[in-house]
């Protein structure tokens, strides 16, 4: 029998991570992390993005792989990447040579591999944006449109440090909201898991002490031990009618439009959340226009980017009954009066923009101003919940304790 020998593919040097330190070309002290197969090229790479070495040392390995491993890659993996290229771009090296350079110095082997697809395409000459195309999970459409209005307009470089300003400032609004919306959440899971702890495992404790006591239990008390009853008889039923309730409504915002916009729409109905997505949503919207608009986007276009990265329904409407009023001939300020969603600040400042021809510089400005907002009403929030916790922890365990401890006081003062 006839035998067909495969030959094994070499396997490929695994690379390690140093942490180095070096001056740039400008002079300034600057360091950072890279990954290599030696020493050797990591001065290369460091040289090729014009830093001169002066320190580095191996990146000690996670102890029993915990943290390594063939991580995904995030939106926040892509903003960085997106950042180096720009910077790279910028310098002056050649478009193939830093997305090979950024490919072999990235720690994550998936992207490495991403990356390093991306940079044969482009080098057999296909152009960037279509070779970013083919990756939708990672690059959407705004994105790839950006790239390819600068390699249309020769302006590569420019449009990468606008679209690596773009994804940073993204990521941040990201981060602010997420921060926001985890906060009250932890607060009430803290709550319930405390809360469910003391009615089955505790309070029974006591309800056996109470039988002894041959006397009539006062009503919060036993408003207390009924509660508990039915925590120790059925917390499991409690436990998977939570969890049904969480996948159901998690399939439905998966599967149907309708229930996410109603969703979106009552979220900002929220006290001090909902005023937080709302000024994230005008951020957004400014951010995505402003640097679809600079990139020479057509502003009918640019809406239309801008309606699907406002991250909420009342906005995304809004922003597209927007479009269709500037398409027939409406100045953009007057449509956004006409939908009764922006304030009025933002109203004005597009106004000027466009009068003055400097409608992105404008809308740049209201991007900077809401991210701040958002930022300052998340830290708001932050120091407004930390003391809300205290206290409904506080209610909770305190009134516990005290329809516990009523019927020992009521004995004490019979006695």
């Amino acid at each position: 029998m006839a035998v067909t020998a495969a030959k094994k593919a070499p396997k490929v040097k695994e690379l390690d991570t140093f942490i180095w330190e070096g001056v740039n070309r400008k002079g300034k002290k600057i360091k950072g992390e890279l990954s290599a197969a030696n020493i050797g090229e990591l001065k290369a790479q460091l040289r090729a993005q014009g830093v001169t070495p002066l320190k580095h040392k191996k990146k000690p390995k996670p102890l029993f792989g915990i943290g390594g491993g063939d991580k995904k890659i995030t939106p926040k993996d892509i903003a960085v990447v997106t950042r180096q290229l720009a910077t790279m771009l910028a310098a002056g090296v050649p478009l193939v040579q830093s997305i090979e350079m950024i490919g072999k110095g990235n720690e994550k082997p998936r992207m490495r591999t991403l990356l390093g697809e991306i940079g044969a395409k482009v080098q057999a000459g296909i152009p960037l944006s279509d070779a970013l195309r083919e990756h939708p999970q990672y690059f959407d459409d705004l994105y790839c449109d950006l790239v390819e209005s600068g390699e249309q307009s020769g302006a590569l470089e420019t449009i990468y440090d606008r679209i690596a300003l773009y994804k940073e400032k993204a990521e941040a609004l990201k981060s602010k909201i997420k921060k926001a919306m985890t906060y009250p959440i932890a607060v009430i899971v803290v709550a319930a898991i405390v809360t469910s702890i003391l009615l089955i495992k505790v309070v029974p404790t006591f309800v056996d002490i109470f039988a002894s006591f041959d006397a009539e239990l006062p009503a919060f008390t036993l408003f207390v031990v009924g509660i508990s009853d039915i925590m120790v008889a059925s917390w499991y039923f409690v436990l998977a009618g939570l969890f049904a309730i969480g996948y159901v409504f998690k399939q439905m915002h998966l599967k149907s439009q309708d229930f996410r916009d109603k969703v979106d729409h009552a979220i900002l109905r929220i006290p001090v959340i909902g005023m937080i997505l709302d000024k994230a949503a005008v951020a957004r919207f400014a951010r995505t226009l402003s640097t679809t608009f600079a990139a020479g986007v057509p502003l009918i276009d640019a809406l239309d980017s801008a309606s699907g990265a406002a991250g909420n329904a009342v906005y995304r409407d809004a922003i597209q009954e927007i479009r269709t009023e500037v398409s027939a001939g409406m100045q953009m300020n007057l449509a956004m009066r006409n939908v009764n969603v922006f304030p009025d600040m933002v109203i004005q400042m597009v106004s000027i923009g466009e009068e003055s021809g400097a409608l992105d510089d404008m809308l740049a400005k209201v991007a900077t101003v809401y991210e701040q907002e958002v930022d300052d009403a998340v830290d708001g929030l932050t120091a407004l919940l930390e003391p809300m916790i205290m206290a409904v922890l506080g209610v909770v365990i305190g009134g516990l304790i005290i329809a516990m401890y009523l019927p020992i006081f009521q004995i004490g003062m019979v006695v």
